[in-house]
């Protein structure tokens, strides 16, 4: 799932997209390298960013989203928003095939009513808190099991409700400290007794860069180390902003894996 930012203040400089030949030589790289799928957003989470309203957030997503579809017809479009009102334009317009949530319904409680009269696929990440408060001071008792209980809960109600395509993402970085981060990593397999398609966004966060005491930009190395210890711990989707490298990761643990069934 190659990132696209249609934001002015995204973390990470190379994800930022906002002129249409911009997007769309960025949708060409994604599918020229590999990428089964686009995420497209259009409000940025990182902590201190811009609170731009559901207006500004369609303004921007709108016209990106129509250049991606009639460019690329097929290709699988994600819309990173946890807006219900902002779902509901993007899917019925035929622009979005998934829904992917950061607040997991929690932003807005008409979100998982809209996507189950929608029946669109959904994504649903933790977060403790909201962008603006999750990194103040996140605490659990036990990060791995009080995030499977938030999902699992929400699970049941989503499938209550009718949602039966729902991929789920423990959400790296958000509510979390390095040490959550890495513990979640770490114990990531246990999210495998859900039976759902797991995402894991790894690229370029901070719980890379505060530990090589770099940045971002400086983050991509490290960003397929810990892609190829999410792809053996189970991840199904990969959210990446570099595209090429992820997709190798994947085939090379592909290969790892063939082996070792037939040896």
């Amino acid at each position: 799932m190659g990132i696209i930012n249609i934001t002015p203040d995204s973390f990470f400089s190379g994800s930022r997209f906002n002129s249409e030949a911009a997007i769309l030589e960025r949708v060409g790289q994604v599918v020229d390298e590999g990428g089964s799928m686009v995420d497209v957003g259009a409000y940025s989470s990182r902590p201190g960013a811009e609170n731009v309203s559901a207006d500004i957030e369609l303004a921007r997503l709108l016209p990106a989203l129509k250049v991606i579809r009639d460019r690329y017809p097929n290709l699988i479009v994600s819309v990173d928003t946890f807006r219900a009102e902002v779902a509901e334009r993007v899917v019925t317009e035929g622009f979005a095939d998934i829904i992917n949530d950061i607040s997991g319904g929690e932003m807005d409680g008409a979100m998982f009513d809209t996507v189950a009269r929608l029946k669109v696929p959904y994504i649903l990440m933790h977060m403790q808190g909201t962008p603006d408060t999750m990194q103040l001071n996140p605490t659990y008792r036990d990060v791995v099991a009080d995030v499977s209980l938030w999902l699992s809960e929400r699970v049941d109600k989503l499938r209550s409700m009718g949602v039966n395509d729902i991929i789920i993402d423990p959400g790296f970085g958000f509510g979390k400290t390095v040490e959550h981060n890495y513990s979640v990593l770490n114990r990531l397999d246990e999210f495998r007794l859900f039976q759902l398609p797991l995402l894991v966004g790894l690229s370029r966060k901070s719980m890379i860069y505060k530990v090589l005491d770099g940045d971002p930009e400086g983050s991509l190395n490290g960003t397929t180390a810990l892609n190829t210890v999410a792809l053996l711990k189970g991840a199904n989707i990969l959210r990446v902003h570099d595209v090429k490298e992820a997709v190798e990761c994947v085939k090379l643990v592909s290969e790892l894996k063939s082996v070792s069934k037939t040896s």
